[in-house]
């Protein structure tokens, strides 16, 4: 998904290239796009030049939105009602902060932290 945001407005970007560029299994990759691409989060462009594109710009598309496609509910644990309140209270706060984080940065936010220089930051896969 980075890539394709990196590449917005370019035109279609084939999973090969990606693969090639990252050091990834072709067929890794289709199996990620599928779900994608029936979450409406990418199209997929058919012919000679065809690929891959992102179906909002990059400024339109959060972390939360793909995560929750390729890994589904964000919740750091499972609880129930018998746990012990607190504990689910704790719980239930931590996973809406993350939710909050993921909904909150965009994949074009993303990009620009990856290109701002820091060498030490961490790599994004998303």
């Amino acid at each position: 998904m980075m890539e394709l945001a990196t590449k917005f407005g370019e035109g279609p970007t084939s999973l090969k290239s990606i693969a090639e560029k990252h050091q990834l299994s072709e067929h890794y990759l289709e199996q990620l796009v599928a779900p994608l691409r029936n979450a409406g989060l990418v199209k997929s462009v058919r012919g000679a030049y065809g690929g891959y594109i992102l179906s909002k710009p990059p400024e339109e598309l959060s972390a939360g939105d793909v995560i929750r496609v390729l890994e589904g509910p964000i919740s750091p644990v499972d609880f129930t009602e018998e746990d012990d309140p607190a504990k689910r209270d704790l719980w239930i706060r931590i996973r809406d902060s993350i939710a909050q984080v993921l909904d909150t940065t965009t994949l074009s936010d993303l990009i620009t932290f990856k290109d701002s220089g820091d060498r030490d930051s961490y790599m994004f896969y998303i």
